[in-house]
């Protein structure tokens, strides 16, 4: 007999209409509740995610039906994915189920569900199923007994964990009381293709087939039922995210990472910047609330939460989200608190590791900017001071700008139009006495290459990149204009600085400002230029702990480089347990370089107890606020000589072969 089941068995036919009615009304409902929520998220300002659509459908498809995001926190990411893909199986189960018992059967006699293929779809079902059940059984133990730290459980938790474990076990029920009133008595062999199903017979087959059918019946009903009415709770809860989070990446931004609107401050109708109301933010920044399904991944990364500081990134979100859907609007800064807002680090943590694609960090800036521009506040009287010290003289430090070349007195530099490269130095390298001797490292291994060497000296201003993480617009776009100006007087042919903060800024955000010269990262250069055979290293052993720049790594997606500079130095690298995407801030981005860490404990010391648990005598970085934060967490955390924070153009100096 080929294998095979009777569609509708014990229902008939006839449950087709009320079946589709119910259906159809659930349709109504969702889109209903959507077209609610569509209206609260054009309050936000208008924004272009159209751009590149084959891009935003394939990253879609892979985050959607790949789980690629969701898997990159293992555990927990790899449990998510199964349950998805259990539930997607079944869900297709489903699909082919109608189109051969509504379409194909009775209107062109083609039934597919049958033989081999009959005996593959009921195993599939079944092990989608049992997937499906024990994923959400340990999801819920996760969330219901163990409880991670600050993971929240509101009531739609319990909505859609028992939900959906109901929907399982009542379709399991199902199967099983109709084989055991039919294959279990009529073809027991074909019960083995649907493993579970047969489970669930075994405690039935006391039962009459009447008594059989009259459950089943009864079961059928209230499975469908329970499916009909948890999608129709999608918009309403944050099930919503099952529709909202896919289509996020659909939306998602493809402009270089950290990317921010570059203001025009002298616009006509610019009588407000930032966002100080919901209406101030963009209608993605709305949507993102709906996408996030407080899976506390982009919290648990942060560096500010993690050290005692008031922030979470998901509550960020969720705090937008609040005040959009609010009755009466809402003043948006004082809902997320300028506390939280002054304690980020703008180290990208959150977004990187978000498998929404949520955009965190710009709500932030926007809103600091609010902060910056509209109400004149700053984080502290520290931060106040060394604006001042920013916009009169061109650094924090409150130093002359004639001083600004006096770190390299007797190196033999050339005028920037006859050098091979320009060297950007920013303002720590020029100021700061640690980081000078790293701005001599990098002059020498250029020289050491047979490079003419240039720099602004005193022309050379802040490159404006705290100021603007800060919410500092207009004192940003003046230093840069600055800069600008200048590097294009000096006829330099391009341009190379040791500094990410600079890197970045100068290669990204100035290419608003109609900056166009190329520009390297030192570490970026310097290993090309090893590469070459140009650099001549003689290597030497040693063990270093390496932190990962955020904005090397995260905004800019440099990790390589500076670990084979290492390696050709003759270092092995001990990675701390947070590195690469995954590392921890040092704690002065987000222009909290200017500022006191007043609030819980120092990131720069958390982070240099990590370096430290790798037994690694050296705390290698390659960026000035990293190695001036880790100075200060070495003496704070270390014993006199167990760890030394260096810089990795320093140890590549040290190496320099004998000419």
């Amino acid at each position: 007999m080929d294998a095979t089941r009777e569609i509708y068995w014990n229902i008939g036919h006839g449950a087709a209409l009320p079946m589709y009615l119910l259906a159809a009304l659930t349709v109504f409902v969702i889109l209903y509740g959507f077209a609610r929520r569509l209206r609260i998220y054009r309050r936000g300002k208008p924004l272009d995610r159209r751009d590149q659509s084959l891009r935003r459908l394939g990253r879609m498809i892979g985050n959607f039906l790949g789980q690629a995001r969701v898997m990159r926190v293992r555990l927990p990411g790899v449990t998510h994915a199964l349950l998805f893909w259990g539930m997607l199986t079944l869900f297709i189960g489903t699909l082919l189920v109608m189109i051969q018992a509504d379409f194909t059967a009775p209107l062109f006699d083609l039934v597919f569900l049958r033989g081999a293929f009959y005996k593959f779809f009921s195993l599939a079902l079944d092990l989608g199923g049992l997937i499906a059940m024990l994923t959400l059984f340990g999801l819920g133990v996760r969330r219901f007994l163990y409880r991670p730290k600050g993971l929240e459980i509101i009531p739609d938790d319990y909505l859609a964990h028992f939900g959906l474990a109901a929907i399982l076990l009542t379709g399991f029920f199902i199967e099983g009381a109709r084989m055991a009133a039919t294959e279990m008595r009529a073809d027991p062999a074909l019960t083995w293709f649907s493993p579970v199903g047969r489970l669930a017979a075994l405690t039935m087959t006391s039962l009459s087939v009447e008594a059989l059918s009259s459950l089943h019946r009864w079961l059928w009903w209230i499975h469908f039922g329970l499916a009909m009415g948890l999608m129709a709770a999608l918009p309403f809860t944050k099930l919503r995210h099952l529709l909202t989070t896919p289509l996020n990446s659909l939306f998602s931004d493809l402009r270089p990472k950290g990317t921010l609107a570059t203001l025009d401050l002298e616009a006509e109708n610019a009588d407000r910047f930032g966002a100080e109301a919901v209406g101030d933010l963009t209608w993605k920044d709305i949507y993102d609330a709906d996408a996030c399904m407080a899976c506390k991944r982009c919290q648990d990364r942060c560096p500010a939460w993690a050290t005692g500081k008031p922030l979470s990134p998901m509550r960020v979100v969720q705090q937008v989200g609040a005040a959009a859907f609010a009755a009466s609007p809402a003043d948006l800064i004082e809902a997320v608190t300028p506390e939280a807002l002054w304690a980020c680090t703008a180290c990208r943590a959150c977004q990187d590791i978000c498998p929404a694609e949520i955009e965190h960090v710009n709500k932030i800036i926007e809103m600091r900017r609010a902060l910056v521009l509209m109400r004149g506040e700053f984080p502290g009287p520290e931060v106040i001071a060394a604006v001042r010290q920013l916009e009169k003289n061109g650094n924090p430090f409150g130093l002359a700008a004639a001083a600004r070349a006096d770190w390299a007195a007797g190196l033999q530099l050339h005028p920037p139009a006859e050098a091979d490269l320009l060297y950007f130095v920013g303002c720590f390298a020029s100021f700061d006495k640690r980081n000078q001797a790293v701005a001599r490292a990098f002059v020498r291994l250029c020289q050491a290459a047979g490079l003419r060497v240039g720099i602004l000296g005193s022309a050379e201003t802040c490159c404006g990149e705290p100021l603007r993480k800060l919410g500092n617009e207009d004192l940003y776009q003046m230093k840069a204009a600055e800069n600008i100006e200048r590097i294009r007087a000096s006829g330099a042919p391009r341009v190379v600085t040791a500094c990410p903060h600079c890197f970045y800024t100068l290669s990204r955000d100035y290419r608003d400002l109609g900056f166009d010269l190329p520009v390297e990262h030192a570490v970026v250069f310097l290993a090309r230029l090893a590469e070459e055979g140009r650099l001549p290293l003689r290597p030497q052993p040693f063990e270093a702990a390496y932190h990962d720049s955020c904005t090397l790594a995260r905004y800019c997606d440099l990790l390589e480089p500076p670990r084979a500079l290492l390696r050709r130095a003759g270092g092995r690298i001990r990675e701390m347990a947070q590195s690469g995407y995954d590392g921890f801030c040092c704690g002065a981005g987000g222009g909290r370089v200017l500022a006191e860490e007043k609030l819980g404990s120092r990131i720069n010391v958390a982070r240099v107890q990590m370096a430290q648990a790798t037994g690694a005598p050296l705390l290698v970085s390659n960026c000035p606020f990293c190695l001036t934060m880790f100075e200060d967490g070495v003496k704070t955390v270390c014993q006199a000589g167990e760890m030394q924070a260096r810089d990795l153009l320093e140890i590549l100096e040290e190496r320099l072969a004998a000419s």
